[in-house]
């Protein structure tokens, strides 16, 4: 390996690893080793394809603290949050394992149909796609990395895993503790690079035969674009709205909301990232928000903060200007817009307006606004205004009224009176419009990387 790329903190300077910067011809050779050990893999039983995913479970535990430590550092998480996720990716590799084992075909019989055959019927199997390339984002970069993955192994498929420039090193322990299990080695390739280098060579790989990626729209959208023919999966950008009607128990809304929008920075794509809120209540419902940010921890991943420093200069820059943006055209900072370095306070921001960007883009950072609004209708109209269609909540005390805007919201999720998150990781998860494309959760991601074959019996 000819270059490598040194890993820093997010809250500091300290370089603590480093990672290869592959090139177009080492990852070449990764994609055919792939190619070459998924043949026997994917005639593996899948009992035994099973056993090695809860090895791999038992594996993340018993390093959950190494690794826990490394996510911390690497992207800017509390401690605790980071090995709660390792712990939480155990579970989800265990519910895959078993969950693998009763994916069964089915046998379909010629005369159910008119103009069908009674001589006929159908053995349907599910067989692997081969080589699926598993691009992972920063924010997660162990649970979303696993929960692409150990889909594709337990359905038989080989696996180049890409993370995120940054989270990359994350990503490589998780798969250091995958190879401490008997799965054949060149069945699991981990890359690294610069995108610029090896992105496009590794989407557009003739050996790639189903790409699943978590990331920006942007990116989903390119790869989408040049895989062409091959199976793809996107989850991608959110503008989660907290829809909260005059009848809402404010509280509860309050609570769900800080800790959906500002938890871990709001680095994540089910984060809460607006809120619409019934003119009558609106102002209440402010004031109870900022009760509960003004009481945010903030500081860095070694103080357990909940607001910590972004992931980097630009994007704290992106979000100073969405904020800039919106004082400039007339919105009240109710708490916040106060920044060091990349760590920048929680934001709260009243009076919002659709002239401003904060009401549509995506910060991915800690600043909330409120958008006031005095029609049922309205909430639903601005909600799928959005390019974006991935998760909302609904805060009512009324289940009916809550069901007939659900129904109506362009979006892959709806929460009742509680805040917009991922999981429970069984539940299928989805995105709308340019939120993505596909469906996951364990059983849709293993449906995802398998196709249908037929057997035909003529009797």
């Amino acid at each position: 390996m000819k270059n490598e790329k040194k890993v820093y903190s997010v809250s500091g300077n300290e370089v603590f690893g480093s990672l290869p910067l592959m090139s177009q011809e080492e990852v070449g050779d990764k994609i055919h080793q792939a190619s070459a050990a998924q043949g026997s893999w994917g005639s593996t039983e899948v009992y035994k394809r099973a056993e090695i995913l809860h090895e791999w479970a038992e594996q993340l535990v018993k390093k959950q603290d190494q690794i826990g430590e490394v996510i911390s550092k690497e992207v800017g998480k509390n401690l605790a949050s980071a090995v709660k996720e390792v712990v939480r990716t155990a579970d989800l590799i265990r519910y895959t394992a078993e969950e693998g084992c009763r994916i069964h075909g089915e046998l379909l019989k010629g005369d159910s149909s008119k103009g069908g055959s009674s001589n006929k019927m159908a053995m349907v199997e599910q067989e692997p796609l081969g080589v699926v390339l598993a691009i992972s984002p920063f924010n997660y970069p162990v649970n979303l990395a696993a929960s692409k993955i150990a889909p594709a192994l337990i359905s038989g498929n080989a696996v180049v895993f890409k993370p995120a420039s940054q989270g990359a090193l994350s990503g490589k322990l998780m798969i250091e503790a995958l190879l401490e299990t008997d799965l054949p080695s060149d069945t699991i390739q981990f890359v690294s690079g610069k995108g610029s280098e090896i992105g496009d060579f590794l989407v557009t790989h003739p050996n790639i035969d189903m790409i699943t990626f978590t990331g920006s729209t942007e990116t989903g959208q390119a790869i989408s674009q040049k895989a062409k023919m091959i199976p793809v999966v996107l989850e991608l950008g959110g503008k989660d709205p907290a829809i909260v009607l005059e009848d809402a128990d404010l509280d509860l809304a309050a609570e769900h909301i800080v800790s959906g929008a500002y938890s871990y920075s709001g680095q994540r794509c089910t984060a809460i990232k607006r809120v619409l809120a019934s003119d009558t209540i609106a102002h209440d419902l402010s004031e109870k928000i900022k009760q509960k940010v003004e009481n945010l921890s903030v500081g860095t991943p070694e103080d357990n903060a909940t607001v910590t420093p972004l992931i980097n200069n630009e994007a704290a820059d992106f979000v100073q200007d969405l904020i800039d943006d919106a004082l400039s055209k007339g919105a009240e900072l109710v708490t916040g817009n106060r920044r060091e370095d990349h760590l920048v306070y929680p934001t709260l921001l009243d009076h919002v307006n659709s002239d401003m960007k904060v009401a549509w883009e995506e910060p991915f950072g800690p600043v909330l606004p409120i958008i006031r609004i005095n029609e049922t209708e309205d909430f639903v109209s601005l909600s799928n205004q959005s390019q974006y269609g991935l998760q909302a909540s609904i805060f009512t005390k009324d289940v009916q009224k809550a069901r007939d805007i659900a129904t109506k919201l362009d979006v892959g999720s709806v929460q009742m009176n509680a805040k917009t998150e991922r999981g429970p990781d069984h539940f299928p998860f989805i995105g709308a419009k340019n939120s993505g494309l596909g469906s996951q959760g364990i059983r849709r991601s293993i449906e995802s990387m398998t196709r249908d074959k037929l057997f035909i019996l003529n009797l």
